[in-house]
């Protein structure tokens, strides 16, 4: 059986635990490898080998370091193909797809090139008399990631892209069920020219979490995973006096009004709902035509492209999408598809019970939908994470905007029409941090920032952008005044707060 192992210090560590995981090939159901589960003196070593690093790391100047990260971006496109068919593997979304996940991340390391641009800081010259006053922002040390299963290269690479080039070093803890992808990403992040232990791989469960947001030296954590362990990551890192971004679940609808391109509406609908397999935090689940006529119209359109999908395995070029990760989470999804009929919802596609033949272990759902999903039902009001849309009938704009606006979920939302006021206004007015208006998935480009509002993100600071400048830097203010000669006239005592008079 194929191990996976941690990678700390520039080199690949055998863990000494004794615990491992299994990790699936989502296409066959099989397990294919087993990845260790760190112990606490690894995770110790991980943060000493960082902590040893970081110190010269940060004190080589700001262009050196962006070189490295430009030759990590040549070593992923030259790599492309490999890291993507190793995520798809272990993830079991299409090649395609994984090479998307795998471009996100890189246009983040596109963006962490420019850095030395982004860390200057401000200069006042005679702020006073005879007073300069300037800032400078300095890494943090050493700090942290937790991602998911469901993007094993872009959420690491948004997380430690800008955390290295910004002059700190990086612990990350991936997802359990999709572990290779980010120990690559570390091997080739050295070969890119940084220091051993600038980037470490800790493999670990829910105990190396608790140990990373207790840890003294970890000086910043960034998160990505369901609202409530989001909420309590937060909560323990920032008792711990961490800084700490805690990136949580999502409901995103899609608003169509009367006035739609339903044609492309649908086109986008049926790739924001199903691509992945509905395993994204940016997928769009919940569709609210504002009208019973819209809402006739789009469902007539909807079922024919619904019928048209091709789910296969990750390397079948024509498949939309692939297996959901585990059979646990398929399972799960299930659940939501019968708690969906049981409270009343109209289930028209019912994606249960289907076999790839050939591949009848694998753990695949054909797309299901629903209609006339109502606010009180909890299969609305939960996350699904599964190749399942539900709609939700509006009679209004009004109704249609509040929907989004009142749900505990607030990470993105679209709108899809062509008049310009109805689309300005709700932008504007819809509680929801990232909005697309006829844009399904409106994950900002890599200069913007990522983060949702509400139990979405916890924390003040959004994922990269200039908010991952700001999360893995502390700004330092200095005033400072020069003698103008030796032996001059001394200034009288003051015991009142300076000021610059």
């Amino acid at each position: 059986m194929r191990p996976i192992e941690h990678f700390i210090g520039g080199q690949t560590v055998v863990g000494a635990s004794g615990r491992f995981g299994d990790v699936f090939d989502p296409n066959t159901g099989q397990v294919q490898a087993r990845v260790q589960l760190a112990t606490l003196s690894e995770l110790d070593r991980a943060v000493e080998n960082a902590a040893a690093a970081q110190k010269d790391w940060a004190k080589v100047n700001p262009q050196r370091r962006a070189r490295v990260m430009f030759e990590f971006k040549r070593l992923l496109e030259l790599h492309m193909d490999e890291l993507a068919h190793l995520l798809s593997s272990e993830h079991g979304k299409v090649i395609a797809d994984s090479k998307g996940d795998i471009q996100r991340g890189l246009e983040v390391i596109e963006f962490s090139c420019g850095i030395p641009h982004l860390l200057k800081g401000e200069y006042t010259q005679g702020a006073g008399p005879g007073i300069d006053v300037f800032s400078a922002r300095q890494a943090l040390g050493v700090v942290a990631g937790i991602t998911p299963f469901n993007f094993p290269a872009m959420i690491p690479m948004w997380m430690f892209g800008p955390a290295i080039a910004c002059g700190n070093a990086f612990i990350l803890k991936p997802s359990e069920r999709d572990p290779s992808v980010p120990v690559r990403l570390a091997e080739l992040m050295m070969e890119a020219g940084a220091p051993a232990g600038i980037l470490n791989v800790v493999q670990g469960d829910k105990d190396v979490v608790e140990a990373i947001l207790k840890h003294p030296t970890i000086k910043a954590v960034s998160f990505v995973g369901s609202s409530d362990i989001a909420q309590s990551v937060f909560a323990l890192g920032a008792a711990h006096g961490k800084r700490v971004q805690a990136m949580g679940g999502a409901k995103n609808h899609g608003v169509v009004l009367p006035d739609a391109d339903l044609d492309q509406t649908v086109a986008d609908l049926i790739g924001a709902a199903y691509g992945s397999a509905g395993e994204r935090c940016m997928a769009l689940p919940v569709v609210v035509p504002v009208g019973e006529e819209t809402a006739e119209r789009l469902r007539a359109k909807l079922l024919p492209a619904i019928a048209g999908l091709r789910v296969g395995v990750s390397t079948d070029a024509e498949a939309h999408y692939g297996p959901v990760v585990s059979a646990a989470h398929k399972a799960r999804i299930e659940s939501y598809i019968q708690m969906g009929a049981d409270e009343g919802a109209e289930l028209v596609v019912d994606g249960r019970g289907f076999a790839l033949q050939g591949h009848e272990a694998g753990f695949f759902l054909a797309p299901t939908l629903f209609d006339r999903v109502t606010a009180d039902m909890k299969t609305y009001q939960e996350e699904i994470f599964g190749p399942v849309l539900q709609i939700v009938r509006a009679a209004s704009f009004e109704e249609a905007l509040a929907l989004p606006s009142n749900h505990q979920y607030g990470n993105g939302v679209s709108i899809f029409t062509r008049n310009g006021d109805a689309a300005r206004e709700f932008a504007d007015q819809v509680e929801v941090g990232m909005v697309g208006i006829n844009v399904p998935i409106p994950v900002p480009v890599a200069y913007h920032s990522f983060g949702g509002w509400k139990r979405s993100g916890f924390g003040d600071l959004n994922q990269y952008g200039l908010d991952g400048v700001r999360f893995y830097t502390r700004t330092k203010t200095v005033t400072q005044r020069w003698p103008q000669s030796v032996g001059g006239t001394v200034t009288d005592q003051s015991f009142v707060i300076p000021t610059m008079r």
